[in-house]
């Protein structure tokens, strides 16, 4: 694991209140009915109204009950408790988990990884600028390429053509297409451009000598080049025309249909494709240059010519061996001349107000959410992702807790003393609970979304040991039908809860039932050989509603006998509603507060 953890979780303050007795030593849940609510929708912006859900307001909730409440689709947001409602709501929302000792990563999840290291080895071409400890950011490194205009630069070493096929033009053509493809994918995961677009499949084109002085005047080693940024472009721009409500588009703002945000032209999408194919590192032995938004390959050995007398050369990796010079020149950043291993440490704490975290939360927020600066506040930072009602529960040495306790935490991720990312979950019973994660935008090439959910997997394989019930991932609601929300699907294999029996079906059973509805009772179906994939089970639970716990004038009743004290016919409807979303055992043991 790349980085070091710590944890201050068992020490620290913050999060969650003491409880009241009972449930077994860990307090009580007491909850205030929100009831049946109606709301617009943040991922399909369709109308108010169309986003149904069941909604409370939680005093105080034991891990126990909170455990119970996930494994009957509830999340959390703050202290309010909320379920979507499934046969109603405009986008149904299914909790999706993953078994950690199951976990199997992909490709692109082992490159995230190596990406790191590479960076904390200082081996990776950033192409950004940023700052880190004094003695990196003081170091005497120099860099002997420069950037001219709107051009983005990059050398990029891993091993392409090792096959005598591969070196032909058309052979390589493809692969230069399918590599800027990868990157387009990387950029949208990164939400660097919208993901509802209709996605054009990229075009690499052989330069011909007669054209090369024309496209890039003064150059004679252009390759290869595509016009994918002008087409990413046309296609964002449809894709804005498109919208039913301007005011509410992410991109939109108060531009015109017609107009496109400066990031979201050309010239810059060409400059994102650039730095992104440079930090995914799969192509050998070119250069990379956007250009005025085409997207041009050169040969390194040729354009090293054109450099300044004095300059290190920018060599392939065949001559540089000759050469004994394994140095690149990096365009903007040196990274790999720092000579000195960066340090990541990733510390586990409890959920507490730290200014230096909402700064790095505002800041991701406005540049990668474009929220509005007004709604991005202290007191809404702290409502959302500090305040738990978590009641916390202190390691025990019994093998029933991990050593960090449960409850409610920032798992925080800090590169040579500076504060990167943090990661907001709950740590209960059977699961890691990831709740949000938010970055320092100037380290998006990191993946850092992607790298901290393999750090929290790695997180539960480990602290299984310590407590054996802990062996589930999960990653809150997966919506089939929004494109940003397929990544989570990516971590295998991965189980998505029915919305009726609340069972749990494997995820590649699951997806073309969603890709023809996206309200299904997923318990119904089976299995590939024709076999019942769960057994039958009524749709109706109990409808006794006796035995729910009620909170009233500061005692604890049952429902059976308050309802003869009072026979109150609305409070009876509101409390059979309650117990259809929680269900019969949640209701018996949490409290239903009347005040």
């Amino acid at each position: 694991m790349a980085g070091n953890y710590r944890n201050e979780a068992s020490s620290s303050g913050g999060g969650g209140g003491n409880g009241g007795g009972g449930g077994g030593g860990r307090g009580e849940t007491v909850v205030v009915d929100y009831g049946r609510r109606r709301s617009s929708c943040g991922y399909c912006r369709s109308p108010i109204g169309s986003s149904v859900s069941h909604g409370l307001w939680a005093q105080s909730l034991t891990v126990d009950d909170y455990q119970d409440l996930l494994d009957r689709g509830w999340r959390r947001s703050g202290s309010f408790l909320y379920k979507p409602d499934m046969s109603s709501t405009c986008c149904p929302s299914y909790t999706i988990r993953l078994k950690a000792a199951d976990f199997s990563p992909s490709k692109e999840q082992n490159r995230v990884c190596r990406r790191m290291e590479r960076f904390l080895d200082g081996t990776l071409n950033t192409g950004a600028k940023y700052e880190l400890s004094e003695d990196l950011s003081t170091s005497k490194v120099t860099c002997d390429c420069e950037c001219h205009g709107r051009s983005s630069l990059a050398t990029v070493e891993p091993s392409v053509g090792k096959e005598g096929d591969k070196n032909e033009p058309e052979q390589f053509m493809y692969y230069l297409s399918d590599a800027i493809d990868k990157a387009v994918h990387t950029c949208i995961e990164s939400e660097m451009f919208p993901a509802n677009l209709q996605l054009p499949k990229a075009s690499v084109k052989g330069v011909s000598p007669t054209k090369k002085k024309k496209l890039v005047k003064g150059l004679e080693n252009l390759l290869y080049t595509s016009n994918i940024a002008f087409q990413l472009a046309a296609a964002i721009k449809r894709a804005r025309s498109e919208e039913k409500d301007e005011k509410q588009s992410k991109f939109s703002g108060n531009l015109a249909k017609d107009q496109l945000p400066s990031e979201l032209l050309p010239q810059t999408i060409g400059e994102k494709l650039a730095q992104s194919l440079s930090e995914m590192g799969e192509i050998s032995g070119l250069l990379i240059q956007a250009c005025d938004g085409h997207l041009n390959f050169y040969s390194i050995a040729e354009h090293t010519s054109a450099d300044k007398a004095g300059q290190e050369k920018c060599l392939s990796k065949e001559s540089s061996a000759r050469s004994g010079n394994k140095r690149r020149c990096l365009v903007r950043c040196c990274s790999c001349c720092a000579g000195k291993r960066r340090k990541l440490e990733i510390l586990l704490k409890r959920s507490t107000f730290e200014p230096e975290e909402f700064e790095l939360y505002r800041r991701y927020q406005l540049k990668v959410h474009n929220d509005n600066p007004d709604h991005v506040t202290e007191s809404a930072y702290r409502r959302f992702l500090v305040d738990t009602p978590l009641v916390f529960v202190p390691p025990s040495g019994d093998g029933l807790v991990p050593p960090c306790g449960f409850g409610s935490f920032h798992q925080t991720y800090v590169i040579d003393g500076r504060l990167v990312a943090v990661g907001v979950v709950d740590i209960l019973p059977k699961c890691l609970s990831s709740k949000y994660l938010f970055w320092d935008p100037d380290f998006a090439f990191l993946s850092l979304g992607k790298y901290s959910a393999l750090q929290e997997i790695s997180w539960v394989k480990e602290n299984r040991v310590h407590c054996p019930s802990l062996q589930y991932y999960y990653l809150g609601y997966y919506i089939h039908s929004c494109s940003k929300m397929r990544y989570k699907a990516a971590y295998h294999p991965s189980e998505l809860l029915c919305p009726l029996r609340y069972q749990w079906v494997p995820f590649n059973v699951a997806k073309p039932l969603l890709d023809r509805s996206k309200y299904v009772v997923l318990s119904d179906y089976k299995d590939q050989d024709e076999k019942p994939l769960l057994p039958p089970v009524s749709e109706t639970e109990d409808k006794n509603i006796g035995n729910t716990l009620i909170g009233f004038q500061g005692s604890r009743l049952r429902y059976k006998d308050l309802q003869g004290t009072f026979g109150l016919r609305n409070l009876e409807a509101q409390v059979r509603r309650y117990m259809r979303v929680v269900g019969r055992e949640l209701s018996e043991r949490m409290v239903y507060s009347l005040e």
